[in-house]
């Protein structure tokens, strides 16, 4: 059945910004870009400790103890996309008086499913035409581990679907299953935020207590969609928020403010990493630390959206093509990455490095013209096509309803 839902929106008190919020389509781009070096680095770690160890000094610790983990924070990074996709999904259920779920959920499903199909096609295709080594690369590592070196029919099915708990094929795809998860809940997601938006900071808390709850009892549901929850609280507040950083920009020492929330943002994404001597990962410390990942994503989104200079610069040209091409950047970066590695073998991730980014950035813009742009033609198409036939079938429900009540009141 085709449902139509109706969602709740800011009275006139509150009023609902319109325009589109272009700096965040540029810090998809950085948090894209950011991904790719993470997984790069993932192919580096090996070789790197090896040669060096992972003392402090060693170029091991540099890279992954110091701010300059900034660079390389993937998951973290997957945590921005999160809070981006709770806010800038919820806003045009925030902006309209009726709102067609179905037609939305419709064309959401069109716009993930159909590059991610493409995304798996090139990712077997590469592995069809390379075949791959696992003595090329070093045991135990994330190429030996995450990756597939070769795939099945049902397997392909299976990751296909996005319900599958691994994705050997394109790795990346695990956070696309959590996407779906938060379209399906939107509307309650949108409910509940529109509920609890002026208390806002114990809805935030709540929000990130159980994220870590999730992230303790390794139960993935529970870890990422508050993160989604926090980006759609941050939509409902989006006018407030514009408002408050106005204020502060109006303040002497504007700028010094804005410095201050960019970079605590930075540091509190990679807590985790910075805070491991004194927290060691997996003890409730170390996840505590690992947890502030998810305020300093949202920090990040806040400072996106509030703080002039770091706006200025995500709406720069190359920001902003950045941007235009995360999601295929996104998906199709591990499965160039991955068979590189294995052809050259991961002590040649230096090589590796050279070919993976300027190839990726340029088969990234090839897919966005050849798959992503007509999936976002069909899914506008789609969405069209389903809100009208469930506002048709919204209508002759609502008539027949009232013909049965003035039956029962004419007897």
């Amino acid at each position: 059945m085709t449902l139509q839902t109706t969602a709740a929106r800011p009275s006139s008190s509150a009023p609902v910004p319109t325009g589109r919020l272009t700096s965040l389509d540029g810090l998809r781009g950085v948090a894209a870009l950011v991904v790719m070096f993470h997984h790069l680095y993932l192919v580096a770690v090996p070789s790197i400790v090896a040669a060096g160890g992972s003392q402090p000094g060693s170029v091991y610790w540099w890279v992954s103890r110091t701010p300059l983990k900034i660079l390389t924070a993937g998951s973290e990074a997957v945590l921005v996309f999160f809070v981006l996709s709770g806010l800038v999904v919820a806003l045009p259920a925030l902006r309209k008086s009726r709102y067609s779920w179905a037609g939305f959920l419709s064309g959401r499903i069109a716009r993930i499913y159909l590059p991610v199909w493409a995304s798996l096609a090139i990712g077997t295709a590469l592995i069809w035409l390379l075949p791959r080594d696992l003595g090329a690369v070093t045991p135990g590592s994330w190429l030996a581990t995450s990756n597939a070196a070769s795939t099945t029919p049902a397997s392909l099915l299976n990751q296909m679907s996005l319900t599958a708990a691994s994705y050997g094929v394109n790795n990346v795809l695990w956070s696309l299953r959590w996407e779906l998860a938060f379209s399906v809940l939107l509307p309650l997601f949108a409910a509940v935020a529109f509920l609890v938006r002026r208390r806002w900071l114990l809805a935030l808390c709540v929000a990130l207590a159980l994220s870590l709850l999730g992230l303790v009892t390794n139960i993935d549901a529970l870890r990422y969609l508050p993160v989604f929850f926090v980006g759609t609280l941050m939509a409902v507040r989006l006018d407030a928020i514009r408002e408050w950083t106005r204020r502060r920009l109006q303040r002497p020492h504007a700028r010094l403010w804005g410095i201050v929330l960019v970079v605590g943002s930075l540091l509190l994404l990679v807590a985790g990493w910075l805070a491991q001597p004194i927290a060691v990962p997996g003890t409730l410390p170390g996840r505590v630390f690992t947890q502030l990942a998810v305020c300093g994503a949202a920090g990040l989104v806040l400072a996106a959206v509030g703080v002039p200079f770091l706006r200025r610069a995500l709406e720069s040209r190359p920001s902003q093509w950045l941007g235009r091409v995360s999601f295929s950047l996104y998906l199709v970066h591990v499965p160039i990455l991955a068979s590189l590695s294995f052809l050259l073998g991961d002590d040649k991730w230096w090589l590796v490095a050279l070919i993976t980014i300027p190839l990726a950035l340029l088969v990234a813009w090839g897919f966005y013209l050849a798959f992503e742009r007509p999936s976002h033609r069909l899914a506008r198409h789609t969405s069209q096509i389903v809100a009208r036939n469930a506002a048709r079938l919204s209508e002759k429900a609502s008539r027949g309803g009232a013909r049965i009540a003035v039956k029962f009141a004419r007897r």
